[in-house]
């Protein structure tokens, strides 16, 4: 079964057990963030990757230049532990960080959480890689990846699944990364970038140990 056969299968589950309101609520946010024209401004393959030095999930700092200095570097963005679909992607990829590593590439991923939830799911998944702090979502905007909830999915949000951003995030932003992936090369140059305003949908993978051989 594929990342995405196991997302469908989740979307059913959980949206099956929802008010047909607060799924038509869930469904227009994700394609009025589609017509946004967000997408025009994520970060391609060539494009200069940002530079960062994030805390992990035991406030550590780690810095993507120094990184970068053992081999290649593949990021992905994490909404947040209370997201069942980016949880689902995370258990995913720890299964494919040895195949990573022996392209001799780190993987880590990026959240706008406090290092405390991050290390909840990384205590939770047993993961494999480091789950970053990205204090509100300033990496995020850097790769072109930051967007801002809004009314009604914030109410909804808020007063319904009680998801309190502000509780997870330590702002009052109400901000999120654009789920993605991309693979930054040793001179920093981005040699592999997907996203999806979709949270449900994200290819295996498998993608990202074909996109390394290939460089």
């Amino acid at each position: 079964m594929t990342l995405q056969d196991s997302l469908d299968k989740l979307k059913a589950k959980i949206e099956g057990s929802m008010p047909a309101e607060n799924v038509a609520i869930m469904h227009q946010a994700t394609r009025d963030l589609e017509d946004s024209g967000i997408g025009e401004g994520i970060l391609k393959v060539g494009d200069k990757a940002p530079v960062f030095s994030l805390p992990n999930q035991e406030g550590n700092l780690v810095s993507s230049s120094e990184l970068l200095s053992n081999g290649p570097l593949v990021v992905t963005f994490y909404r947040g532990v209370w997201c069942p679909y980016c949880n689902l992607d995370l258990g995913n990829l720890k299964r494919y960080n040895s195949q990573l590593e022996e392209q001799n590439a780190t993987m880590l991923s990026i959240s706008p959480q406090l290092p405390e939830f991050n290390q909840k799911i990384v205590e939770q998944q047993r993961l494999n890689f480091d789950l970053l702090s990205d204090s509100k979502n300033t990496i995020a905007y850097a790769f072109g990846l930051r967007w801002t909830m809004v009314d009604p999915l914030k109410s909804l949000y808020n007063d319904i699944f009680r998801i309190n951003l502000p509780t997870y995030n330590g702002d009052e932003s109400w901000t999120l990364p654009v789920p993605a992936r991309f693979i930054i090369g040793t001179d920093g140059i981005i040699t592999y970038a997907e996203y999806s305003e979709d949270y449900t949908k994200r290819p295996n993978p498998d993608v990202l140990v074909d996109a390394l051989k290939a460089i």
